[in-house]
């Protein structure tokens, strides 16, 4: 017997539609939601220039308001490969060189792939507007290859390391319905408030003698 997909174009063009007909911010679905655990299906012109522009402009203007460093478009229901990056907040010098953090400026990924680049893995706490008031470890490559097309389909290839990395592969993983808690030291799991009270450090050593992880 076969199976009907969950999300296919004429839904998903359905869904944009509706949202940029809207009057107000899109919701962020949370865990649990079906579209956040399906491959998003990869852009060909489902939409016009003018949708494509106007999702773009919505979902960076839904991250700001988060706020976030990233979103996916399944993370406002959009079964759709494309996601919008951005990191200039202000962080302290510590946490800084600790996370390897430095501003990234907006710019929004269709149908992305991120390849590691050699063996050296980053762990931090990361969190994610999609899984509301928890945090934990996970361990990424501290550099990848990023191969993703633009907004005006132009096929772009990138390297990104640090802080950085760690959004592109965040958000990247999202398209293929993968989540952070999936790859994340799961002893790790804190509420934000715990995290705030015991371990917002700008490394993870007292955390993972506290945790036993």
């Amino acid at each position: 017997m076969s199976s009907t997909p969950l999300f296919d174009d004429a839904n998903l063009k359905r869904i944009v539609a509706s949202i940029l007909d809207s009057d107000t911010l899109p919701a962020i679905v949370q865990a649990g939601h079906p579209v956040l655990r399906a491959q998003a299906l990869p852009f060909s012109g489902q939409l016009s220039r003018e949708e494509l522009t106007a999702l773009i402009a919505l979902m960076t203007e839904t991250m700001r308001a988060a706020p976030g460093v990233g979103l996916a478009a399944p993370q406002i229901g959009i079964p759709l490969q494309l996601a919008v990056l951005e990191d200039q907040y202000e962080v302290t010098e510590a946490n800084a060189l600790a996370r390897a953090r430095e501003p990234l400026e907006l710019f929004a990924i269709l149908n992305p792939r991120y390849t590691p680049v050699g063996t050296e893995l980053a762990s931090h706490y990361e969190g994610c507007l999609s899984m509301s008031g928890w945090q934990a470890v996970v361990d990424r490559p501290a550099c990848v290859d990023l191969a993703y097309d633009d907004e005006y389909g132009t096929a772009r290839t990138a390297r990104f390391s640090g802080w950085q990395a760690r959004i592109v592969q965040h958000e990247t993983d999202h398209l293929s319905g993968t989540l952070y808690i999936d790859k994340a030291h799961t002893r790790s799991l804190a509420s934000n408030v715990n995290y705030g009270d015991f371990w917002a450090n700008p490394d993870i050593a007292a955390a993972k003698a506290g945790l036993s992880f």
